[in-house]
């Protein structure tokens, strides 16, 4: 096995590490590169040091995009792993029809997020015109709706990480707790939580950095609107990128930002959850 390994090992390695190299590595560098230029294409980059950064953090639209969706993604990070852990709870018991319950649960996660966000617009769209509201008019209903798509496609996802790790506890805890007169709630606290923490770090990972780098529900379903109000990080860069003329420095600097924040964030929570995890 070891020299078929040694054998064989570029035929697998070099073509991936290539395409990485080339799609990702390679553009990622340049990227940062021209957050520090003024351009309108990669031949005519002009230096200007950190002026796309001033401009940047200048910008009241990139700021406010910050705190909005710094709060979208704690909720949705709160709500999606409550719900999500609440129903693999319920659908590891021995009870009927728990496998077309997960098929139901995990379906929305394979439909895209443009398509979802214009599904959930006629939607919202229709009950809250029965009010004479609409939620390209109120920042509160396009950030409660957002909270309501991203939950509904992404809870069923997190169960079934949350499944795979409730039947990886070892039964002869569960019954050993049971034996000793662990009460329901000291169970679930005492045992099955601290049991349960890698699954908790990579569903807290998943639903925070998707959380902040959403994109595809927010176009389809705010826009933005009104008046960048609803405008998540992602789409600001964006539309600063794409829409204002001579901006291209300054969204690629904003990208590099919005790049550190997502990386920071993804190690702190990491850091945190894995010193929970005990060993089975």
């Amino acid at each position: 096995m070891a020299k078929n390994i040694k054998k064989w090992w570029p035929i697998f390695v070099l073509p991936t590490m290539g395409a990485f190299l080339i799609g990702f590595v390679v553009p990622f560098i340049l990227g940062v590169g021209l957050s520090f230029c003024e351009f309108t294409t990669v031949k005519d980059a002009k230096f200007v040091g950190l002026t796309n950064y001033v401009k940047a953090f200048s910008d009241q639209t990139f700021m406010h995009s910050f705190g909005f969706t710094s709060a979208f993604a704690i909720v949705t990070l709160i709500l999606i792993n409550v719900i999500a852990f609440a129903l693999a709870m319920a659908l590891t018991k021995e009870l009927k029809g728990t496998n077309i319950l997960r098929t139901v649960f995990f379906m929305p996660n394979l439909i895209g997020g443009i398509v979802l966000g214009y599904i959930w617009q006629l939607i919202f769209a229709g009950i809250l015109s029965q009010y004479n509201m609409a939620l390209n008019l109120d920042s509160r209903l396009g950030f409660i709706g957002l909270v309501i798509l991203v939950c509904w496609q992404q809870i069923g996802y997190m169960m079934i990480i949350y499944i795979a790790g409730l039947q990886s506890i070892p039964s002869d805890v569960l019954e050993a707790s049971e034996i000793d007169g662990a009460s329901g709630k000291t169970q679930l606290f005492k045992v099955t939580i601290p049991m349960m923490m890698p699954s908790i770090t990579i569903c807290t990972f998943l639903s925070i950095t998707n959380g902040f780098k959403l994109f595809d529900q927010n176009l389809a379903l705010t826009g933005g609107e009104p008046a960048k109000a609803s405008e998540m990080m992602a789409l600001n860069i964006f539309n600063t990128f794409y829409g204002r003329v001579g901006y291209e420095g300054v969204g690629q600097a904003k990208a590099v930002i919005f790049f550190v924040i997502v990386v920071l964030i993804g190690m702190i929570q990491t850091k945190v959850t894995r010193d929970k995890e005990v060993q089975q």
